[in-house]
Parts: C-alpha cells; sequence; structure tokens
C-alpha cells in the first residue's frame, strides 16, 4: 500500500462528476465526464489494502481491487490495467454499468464513506484506451477448434474472447444487424455511448473472433440454422442470449394502445439517438413508467429527453431507507434508498403503489393508470382502503423484468428450462444430454447483473476448453453456474 494513511488525510468521497441536468438532458452523451487525475489519485489513495478485501467478496469476477487502486495512486496506468485485465475483459462496461457491489463491501465503509472504486476501475480503461494500451492479444498456437457462440451481449463476448486466446476459433452469432446484445441498443446512450463498445470490438476482432449478424439461430419461428445444425457444424456451441422475455403487466388494460414493454421503447430510443428514424416518442405526453429497477430508470431519462410532459415511475416497494439497516449489515448488499442521474434530471418516482388497470381513453388508447397504496406481506399486496387514484399516462411502459431467454433458443430445440424460466445447465455450464451445448449469463441464470454475465462468460469459456481439449484448462473459472447472484 503506497500510503497507509491514505483513508485518514482524505476521509471525504468525491464522486464522479456529472454534465449539469439543463444541459445533458439537451442530448443522448453520456452523464458522466473524466474525474480531474489528481482527484482520481486521492480517492484512489483512500483504499486500506485490507488483509482481507471484502470486496472481493462483492464482486463475481474476483477483481484485484486493492492492487489496481494503488497503482491508480501512483499513476502507473500501464500495470493497473493489466492487473484489471487480469480479471476483467471488459472493465468500461461495468466502471459505467455495473451498480458496484465491491463498493457496499468496502471495508473503509464501515466507518467512512466506501472507496470509489467504480469510478478508478472505468478512469484505468479509459486512460488504457486513450494511451493505446489496449492492443488484440492473439494466441500463441491455435488450436483447430471451433465454437459457435450465439448472442454478443457481455457473456457471448467474454466467452468468445476468452476461448480465443486459448486458441480456439471462435464465431460470434447475433440476431440484430448490430454486435452487442442490449450493450448496443438496450442500454442508452447516456449511460454508454456505443464508442465506447465499438472500440472495444476492434480488439476483439483483431484477436480473430468472427461476427456474423442478422443470424437468428433455433426457435420454432422463421431461424437461418437450428441448434442441431450449429452443433454440428462447430466442436461446441455456447448459448449466451441473455434473459429478454418481459414479464407482462397482467391488469386490465395492459394491451391498450400507448402500453409498450420497456424494451420495445429502448431499442427504437437507441437507434434514434444513433441517428434513425424515430420509434416511440414521448414528446409531449404523459408518461408511466411501471417498476422500480435500472430499466425503468433508462426509460426515466430517455422519456426526460424525448421532452415528455411528466414522466412518473411506479414502485410496488416501500421507497428504502438512507442508511444501511441491521438487517442488511456490512458487507451485504444494502437496500437503500439510491438517486440515479436519470431521477436527478425531474420527474417522479411513487413508492409502495400497485397498478390496478390502465384506463383507455375515447379512441381506445390508454389515457390513465389507476393505483393503490399499500404493502406487501407475504408475498400479496395489500391495498389501503381510499387510496386509489389516476395518473394521467397517454404513454406506459413496462419494466417489469425479464423470465428468460425467448425463442431464439427453445424448447423446439430441446433444450429444458427451469421452473423460472432459464435454459438448464449443470454446475460447469453443460446443457443436459447435449455433449458440446454449454449456456453462460442470462439465458441460464436470469435476469442478474452485468457483472455476472462477464463471470458467467469466462467461467463457461473454461468448461468449454477443458471439454475441448479433454485436459485441465489454465483459463479462469472465476464463479460455478449454481452460484446465487448477489441481490441487488
Amino acid at each position: 500500500m503506497a500510503d497507509p494513511k491514505g483513508f485518514l488525510k482524505h476521509p471525504e468521497r468525491e464522486p464522479q462528476p456529472s454534465r449539469p441536468v439543463p444541459v445533458r438532458i439537451m442530448d443522448w452523451h453520456e452523464v458522466h465526464t473524466p474525474q480531474d487525475d489528481a482527484v482520481l489519485r486521492r480517492q484512489a489513495s483512500r483504499c486500506m489494502d485490507c488483509g482481507i478485501p471484502f470486496c472481493h467478496q462483492g464482486c463475481p469476477l474476483g477483481n484485484l481491487i486493492p492492487e489496481w487502486n494503488d497503482l491508480a495512486r501512483r499513476g502507473n496506468y500501464r500495470e493497473a490495467i493489466e492487473r484489471l485485465h487480469a480479471t476483467n475483459n471488459f472493465p468500461e462496461f461495468t466502471g459505467r454499468l455495473c451498480p458496484a457491489p465491491c463498493e457496499t463491501s468496502c471495508v473503509l465503509g464501515i466507518t467512512q464513506p466506501p472507496v470509489t472504486i467504480k469510478q478508478v476501475e472505468v478512469s484505468i480503461i479509459d486512460r488504457a484506451f486513450d494511451n493505446g494500451l489496449v492492443t488484440p492479444h492473439e494466441p500463441e498456437w491455435l488450436s483447430g477448434r471451433t465454437v459457435a457462440v450465439v448472442g454478443s451481449g457481455p457473456a457471448g463476448l467474454a466467452a468468445a474472447q476468452q476461448l480465443s486466446r486459448a486458441g480456439h476459433t471462435a464465431i460470434v452469432f447475433e440476431r440484430d444487424d448490430a454486435v452487442g446484445g442490449l450493450l448496443r441498443y438496450g442500454i442508452p446512450e447516456f449511460k454508454m455511448e456505443k464508442a465506447v463498445l465499438d472500440r472495444r470490438l476492434v480488439q476483439l476482432r483483431g484477436e480473430g473472433i468472427r461476427f456474423h449478424t442478422g443470424v437468428t439461430i433455433g426457435g420454432d419461428g422463421p431461424r437461418d440454422l437450428s441448434l442441431d445444425e450449429l452443433r454440428e457444424r462447430f466442436d461446441a456451441v455456447v448459448i449466451a442470449t441473455g434473459s429478454t422475455v418481459p414479464r407482462p403487466l397482467g391488469v386490465p388494460g395492459g394491451e391498450l394502445p400507448g402500453v409498450h414493454a420497456a424494451m420495445d421503447y429502448l431499442v427504437p430510443a437507441n437507434r434514434e439517438a444513433l441517428g434513425a428514424e424515430s420509434g416511440i416518442s414521448a414528446e409531449g405526453k404523459d408518461v408511466v413508467i411501471i417498476g422500480g429497477g435500472d430499466t425503468g430508470a433508462d426509460c426515466y431519462g430517455t422519456a426526460i429527453r424525448q421532452k415528455a410532459r411528466s414522466v412518473t415511475q411506479l414502485d410496488i416497494r416501500p421507497q428504502a431507507p438512507d442508511e444501511r439497516t441491521e438487517h442488511h449489515p456490512w458487507p451485504m448488499y444494502p437496500l437503500v434508498h439510491r438517486v440515479g442521474e436519470s431521477h436527478e434530471e425531474g420527474g417522479d418516482r411513487v413508492f409502495g403503489v400497485n397498478t390496478l388497470e390502465v384506463l383507455p381513453g375515447a379512441d381506445g388508447a390508454a389515457v390513465a393508470v389507476r393505483i393503490v397504496d399499500g404493502e406487501r406481506i407475504d408475498g400479496r399486496f395489500d391495498a389501503y382502503a381510499g387510496t386509489e387514484r389516476e395518473v394521467p399516462a397517454q404513454l406506459v411502459l413496462v419494466a417489469l423484468g425479464f423470465t428468460g431467454p425467448d425463442g431464439l433458443v427453445d424448447d423446439a430445440d430441446g433444450l429444458p428450462r427451469t421452473s423460472r424460466g432459464a435454459l438448464v445447465r449443470d454446475d460447469r455450464y453443460a446443457a443436459p444430454d447435449r455433449p458440446g451445448v454449454f449456456v453462460a449469463g442470462d439465458a441460464g441464470r436470469g435476469q442478474s447483473l452485468i457483472v455476472w454475465a462477464i463471470a458467467e462468460g469466462r467461467a463457461c469459456a473454461s468448461a468449454v476448453d477443458e471439454y475441448l481439449t479433454g485436459g485441465a484448462s489454465t483459463l479462469p473459472f472465476p464463479v460455478r453456474a449454481s452460484d446465487v447472484p448477489i441481490s441487488v
């Protein structure tokens, strides 16, 4: 540890700077701006280099956080990115999109605000790209084995890069018109500009990974190849299609014109931000978002940038306390009230309410949402009498999460599902009774964090490598498929 008294000299936490709200809501560029080097190094010096770094417990990737914190404090970004890349293929993604369970596990957080781990992480990788330190790592030899990766989200990209570096030829299939999965069209530009994704793809292509877009694999609808056909052509197949089936609203009026699943709204909005024709527009409308998670927050910020007349986000959960409670002691991820960047930009959040009905207007389209106050008791919502009311809404966005992978690869191709809709796999990511077929990321875990997707992609690649070579893999195996994800 370079400065053993850093956390004493600098007890204050200096978060990542953001552009002013009146400025950033006028465009689609990233909300955050780079942190001054002196501030970054000062914040990195707060890391205590704990004997038992519990931040490792919070991170499924096992990031070597104290090591690259110290290197960043010294300004040694060349070695810092080497230590960061040792466990994380894509720190520029996690540094922007992960809710940072590592920070809630930071030992310093017991008595002081925790280290700004996420900010140090994204600063290291951005500086590395700016200084030409991210280059292709070609394998020393080729195995002659080929692997098809279905899906180009974070799990699929991580698996492909690890397998390529082990000497196998990785071919990634993506049904959309561009590589990236939800990183491409599901994540709003103001959270992560697509230039961040594209610069990483330059490295992956330089390592020999090949990408085929506009290709549909499996399913019982129109498709280009079945899973069996893909398996015949390749030595192994990794299914990393994500969890994309939206959970339905399930109330009267849920099918009215003006009611849309969150991704049906976000995807065309992202395309619009990149110069395509406009899709579903919130301009001049009262927008109600049903669901209090990150996807709902993405809809929130998007609607504000589209100049909605009003934006209201409904959350069935009560508003969480501002501080960690005794029910979530350190180092658990605490259920506390969080204000995201989108929520700073206007609009309203309503907690502890249930949606009863979407009301139609004279033309049959949605005009309002009827809600009621209450609380959840033993999985059931107990409404408070006399609290029913209507919220104007010409655009209703349903952001209640996802139930599993869609028909891209499903039971029609012989892959069983769990009771929660995910694809079945064993601890080594292998699909049952389908030798050479593996499942990684949200397709097998269910809806989860980007850091878990990358960790599973890395671990799945290790299992595939062992299957192909018949011996122990040199690739890391950070998490087993049965590991329970951190609830956030």
